[in-house]
């Protein structure tokens, strides 16, 4: 019976084993392994985390199982207790940081730590540190101010008015623009879209008005022709062209189907009265400036224009009065200007020939200077054009067509131009009578209404479509002049160059800086810009000439352009 109880007892110490020391029991798999787990029987040790693992007995190896009191008397004890065997056994391992877990770190407690930063050490430490960071930030204030202070200043941009950013466009006979049938004034707002693309600023229309050739008591500067339209369409034409930014001036010449513009001396007087009230009449109705032509005609021509401008500006600062001149002679020009700081003025000063390089940049040159105030050395604004009312082809030889769009659209001023100057349009009369206002070739159907056949590449639709032709280079030049400010408003140097040329630089503050080349020569030319600093190397911007890469770099040491050509080049500001 003892024997049977020790048994019993033996039994069940194996089906609730403990473990009190055991050596490694399983060669465990690489990456975990079964370490010694040292303590009293049934506990674990208290100083490392452990994990649970489970051991199936029956598979450890022979040698490594736990023994029973009799194997042979145990297993068949443990048969007859109900199919007992030896089971899953419940260890704790412990894992391969828990050496290192029982080492853990707690940190210093809130007095300790007061203790060590109340140290002579650590209050000097501070206060070193302290001082460093208010010395280099006072270092960097002051970096900053002498950044600032040395640093160059930019330059205050000049007021300007809408007549400073684009070119001025004129209409003199509405009815020839459109083609005949168009619908006068009316139809005339189907073509602004034409003139958006084209980047233009101002409308200069008509005239327009009611007259009698040649009779000052028959001329009606208050109403609108009715061949043209009326009052209405007018009206409708002025709100549709300020909705897309184009501003209207309209053409008070008084005798324009006449001789003489301004009739016979003796009837001037009354001309000039009539101007003077209808400059109110439009300037209520909403018109933004006027043109008025042959001004070289009028008696005391200096002390009207004077008078009829203040008469403009009193309605508004934006409001502008552009004169006309068939004079080429700079001292008649200078003394119309003279007495009018801000008026406009087109004249035939830049059609004199000869068509030189030489000749070009002396008429420009000698125009500026003749310009400049003596207060502040500037020169006043100028306007551009070669004739009061003619096209570009009436006073250009067909070659250098192109390079005087692009001295037009690069000289400090507002360029001018009549309507057609953008295709090239020429101005067909017939042999012994007067010259007639052309008709704008908008498409082949125009030829109906011309002397000759029109081929596609003369007119609006053709050249729109070729990338290459003269309308495009007008419209990038526009484009250029508009948005670019050293174009816009910059200063203008002149730089000696080849036999032939004309080269100037626009420059503006910090922006970014333009050359012109302009070849009038007949062969092609080497630049030889010798002008001191200039880079060595430059941006192509456009040529009136196709054949040239666009945005190639070139090198100015080796320029060459070809018979009439002309360049656009660009450069950056260096400091």
């Amino acid at each position: 019976a003892a024997d049977e109880v020790r048994r019993s007892e033996q039994a069940a110490a194996g089906r609730a084993f403990r473990v009190p020391e055991v050596e490694t029991l399983v060669q465990p798999p690489p990456d975990r392994r079964l370490r010694r787990v040292a303590g009293p029987a049934g506990t674990m040790s208290q100083d490392a985390e452990v994990d649970m693992k489970e051991v199936e007995l029956n598979e450890l190896e022979p040698e490594k199982q736990p023994m029973n009191a009799a194997s042979g008397a145990g297993a068949s004890a443990v048969g007859a207790g109900g199919a007992e065997k030896n089971g899953l056994v419940k260890i704790k391992v412990a894992d391969d940081g828990a050496e290192a877990a029982a080492a853990k770190f707690t940190g210093l407690s809130k007095e300790e730590l007061l203790k060590v930063a109340g140290s002579p050490g650590w209050v000097r430490t501070r206060w070193a540190l302290l001082l460093l960071f208010w010395l280099g930030w006072l270092g960097m204030l002051a970096g900053a101010v002498v950044i600032i202070v040395r640093a160059p200043r930019c330059r205050d941009l000049p007021a300007q008015s809408w007549w400073h950013k684009g070119p001025l466009y004129r209409v003199g006979d509405p009815q020839a623009f459109q083609g005949p049938g168009a619908g006068g004034l009316a139809g005339l707002k189907g073509r602004l879209d034409h003139l958006s693309s084209l980047k233009v600023k101002g409308l200069v229309l008509g005239p327009i008005h009611k007259t009698q050739r040649d009779d000052v008591h028959g001329t009606n500067l208050e109403e609108i022709d009715p061949a043209f339209g009326s009052k209405e369409d007018f009206e409708g034409l002025l709100q549709s062209a300020k909705k897309k930014g184009i501003q209207v001036l309209l053409d008070l010449t008084p005798n324009y189907r006449g001789q003489d513009s301004w009739f016979l001396p003796a009837q001037m007087d009354a001309a000039a009265t009539k101007i003077t009230d209808a400059l109110r009449f439009w300037l209520q109705a909403g018109v933004d400036g006027f043109q008025v032509r042959d001004v070289e005609n009028l008696k005391n021509a200096p002390l009207l224009l004077a008078e009829w401008q203040n008469i403009t500006k009193s309605f508004g600062e934006d409001r502008l009065l552009l004169a006309g001149t068939k004079s080429s002679n700079l001292q008649e020009i200078v003394s119309l200007l003279d007495s009018n700081s801000d008026l406009l003025l087109t004249s035939s000063y830049l059609s004199a020939s000869p068509f030189t390089g030489e000749h070009v940049e002396l008429l420009v040159t000698q125009f500026l200077n003749a310009t400049r105030s003596h207060l502040t050395n500037d020169s006043r604004w100028c306007s551009w054009s070669l004739s009061q009312k003619g096209l570009l082809t009436s006073f250009v030889p067909a070659q250098l067509l192109r390079l005087y769009q692009l001295l037009l659209f690069t000289l400090p001023g507002t360029p001018v131009f009549s309507y057609g100057d953008e295709i090239g349009l020429k101005a067909a009369a017939l042999p012994g009578q007067p010259q007639q206002a052309p008709v704008m070739l908008w498409d082949e159907s125009s030829s109906l209404n011309t002397s000759g056949p029109v081929s596609s590449n003369m007119t609006v639709k053709g050249q729109s479509e070729d990338p290459g032709s003269l309308l495009a280079l007008f419209r990038r030049l526009s484009d250029h002049r508009g948005k670019e400010r050293s174009l816009l408003h910059g200063d203008f140097h002149v730089l000696p160059s080849g036999p032939g040329l004309f080269s100037y630089v626009r420059k503006w503050d910090q922006n970014e800086r333009f050359l012109v080349v302009l070849n009038f020569g007949d062969v092609g030319q080497p630049a030889q810009l010798g002008a001191s600093g200039l880079p060595a190397r430059v941006d192509l911007l456009l040529s009136t000439q196709p054949g040239r890469e666009e945005g190639a770099s070139l090198e100015l040491e080796h320029l060459k352009l070809e018979p009439h050509e002309g360049l656009l080049l660009r450069f950056p500001y260096v400091a």
